[in-house]
């Protein structure tokens, strides 16, 4: 049997580790600095995006990579407590719910390190590449719908994993617990398992759609269980947040 992630080893392996790094420890260090300059998580909404982004580019790239979803997980699980330790050392990240926060970290570096494997699986030593693309153009959207509320329709971030990750981290660091906005968590979770089964499957093609389809179904959750809430847009990323996140 032929190991999951066999690939041709990236020419520039160099290049993807120094995206990993980057990601996973420049990111986090601004995000505290960004924090302890407004004093509070409560006060920085962005430090949720600012999280997700970095669990995303290490479990994404690192898996893509590295060939290999388990180096993607544990990278990205690694990058997550790492941020969080330091960061209520320096009580900037206060962690009062560590348990919800570490479910939300297992469960969203599970599922952005699966897409990473299916890019390693799928485009061999230029996958890490495509990830970066991913991680790069979701950071974007999210840092445009942070500085620019409104800018972006809620009906495009909710097709966004990292934004998912940003809404289900922003309820566990206000305390709102990490199930207040189920349906993100289902839609990692869910997509995860989605894209393990095209990966297991490959070359096969027909599981794109089981992937694709849970994909859009998951993010019409997403939808559903943000306008059920009804929640004016008072959060400083998107209304689709705010309202997961059960704001008054």
């Amino acid at each position: 049997m032929k190991p999951a992630f066999l690939f041709q080893r990236p020419q520039h392996l160099h290049l993807a580790w120094l995206a990993v790094v980057l990601t996973a420890v420049a990111l986090p260090i601004a995000g505290m600095m960004f924090a302890a300059s407004r004093g509070s998580v409560a006060q920085a909404p962005i430090v949720g995006a600012i999280l997700s982004v970095s669990l995303m580019g290490a479990g994404m790239i690192g898996a893509a990579a590295s060939g290999r979803l388990w180096v993607g997980v544990l990278v990205a699980l690694v990058t997550g407590a790492g941020a969080l330790f330091v960061g209520h050392g320096l009580e900037v990240w206060p962690v009062g719910y560590p348990l919800s926060l570490m479910l939300v970290i297992v469960i969203a570096s599970v599922s952005f390190a699966v897409r990473g494997a299916l890019f390693a699986r799928s485009a061999g030593d230029k996958g890490w590449w495509i990830a970066l693309g991913v991680v790069s153009g979701e950071a974007a959207m999210l840092a445009t719908a942070s500085a620019l509320p409104g800018a972006l329709p809620d009906g495009l971030l909710v097709l966004l994993p990292a934004q998912w990750a940003n809404v289900a981290l922003q309820n566990a660091f206000t305390g709102a617990g990490a199930c207040a906005g189920s349906a993100v968590l289902l839609a990692l979770g869910g997509t995860a398992a989605a894209t393990w089964i095209v990966i297991r499957l490959w070359p096969r093609r027909w599981p794109y759609l089981i992937m694709f389809t849970a994909w859009l179904g998951l993010s019409a959750l997403v939808w559903h269980e943000s306008t059920d809430a009804g929640v004016p847009d008072v959060s400083a990323q998107s209304g689709m947040a705010a309202r997961l996140a059960g704001a008054p």
